[in-house]
């Protein structure tokens, strides 16, 4: 890694995911990877976790800044049948109670679909099992991803984006999981001191658009800011998102979404301008960011 040079601009990556959900790479391999792609902030953002921090703090090479958040999994009830949305919360207290609970609770529903699903791959005769994905999860938030990961494995995909297509995890064996409200999760981010960033709203490869009324309420709320420059965004999609913002005054992020070799984005495909990350951290009351050295 070569250092940039003192008039370049810093490159920020906010949106990556550890073995602490369901990235491939450690949270230690994740900070070291960071550097390696000369990124100058990176944050960890494990879905509904903060198992991760920790030991991407420990790891943390000399030159990088850790910023800690987490990736929600949210629901918006405004229509039927309810929408599945992900809100990036940065630099949280990990310990306020309320939203902690939260979060726990979250992830032992994400355990119990897990486990369903596999118990449906296996009633069509699918050899796959709970015991060795829960393994492999070593720990962390169990996700489709895990169970994607076990099929190509056995030989039935060749890779996490076929095994997220409509014959296998997108739809055949696809279950409702267990959200936080959209905007309760807003309140109790920022109740712990957190700033609360809406992921990939216009992801319409996704097969979902965030309408920007629903945008504006959450403003209203408290949501602090957009991801706009996303792999799932097109140009055009950004730029709406980008005018979006500009409109109501909210942050402009971008970044990977890394998440190892269960997606081809690299460190640092996307990322965040500097006057943007100042202003979330100008905002955090919970956690600071961590400087290496």
């Amino acid at each position: 890694m070569h250092p940039p040079a003192a008039s370049d601009p810093p490159r920020i990556d906010l949106h990556t995911h550890s073995t602490a959900s369901d990235g491939t790479l450690t949270p230690a391999e994740l900070v070291r990877a960071a550097a390696d792609a000369g990124l100058d902030v990176v944050a960890i953002t494990d879905h509904d976790t903060t198992a991760g921090w920790e030991p991407a703090r420990r790891a943390l090479p000399p030159g990088l800044t850790l910023v800690r958040g987490a990736e929600i999994s949210c629901r918006w009830n405004g229509v039927q049948p309810a929408v599945s949305l992900h809100l990036l919360a940065y630099l949280f207290d990990p310990d306020e109670p309320v939203l902690a609970a939260e979060l726990a609770r979250v992830r032992v529903a994400r355990e119990v679909r897990g486990e369903r699903i596999v118990e449906m791959l296996r009633a069509d005769g699918i050899d796959v099992s709970w015991p060795e994905i829960h393994a492999l999860a070593d720990g962390g938030t169990v996700g489709r991803p895990h169970i994607a990961a076990a099929l190509i494995r056995a030989g039935l995909v060749t890779s996490t984006t076929e095994a997220f297509g409509p014959q296998w995890l997108g739809r055949r064996y696809r279950l409702p999981k267990e959200d936080i409200d959209v905007f309760r999760a807003v309140e109790l981010v920022r109740a712990a001191g957190g700033v609360p960033v809406f992921a990939h709203p216009r992801a319409s490869r996704r097969g979902r658009i965030v309408p920007d009324e629903l945008i504006v309420e959450l403003a209203a709320v408290g949501l602090a800011g957009l991801e706009a420059d996303h792999e799932d965004h097109s140009p055009a999609e950004q730029a709406h998102v980008r005018a979006l913002a500009a409109h109501l005054g909210l942050i402009v992020t971008g970044s990977s979404d890394f998440h190892g070799t269960h997606k081809t984005v690299g460190l640092g495909a996307h990322t965040t301008s500097r006057e943007a990350y100042e202003r979330i951290v100008a905002q955090a009351r919970g956690v600071t960011p961590v400087a290496s050295g």
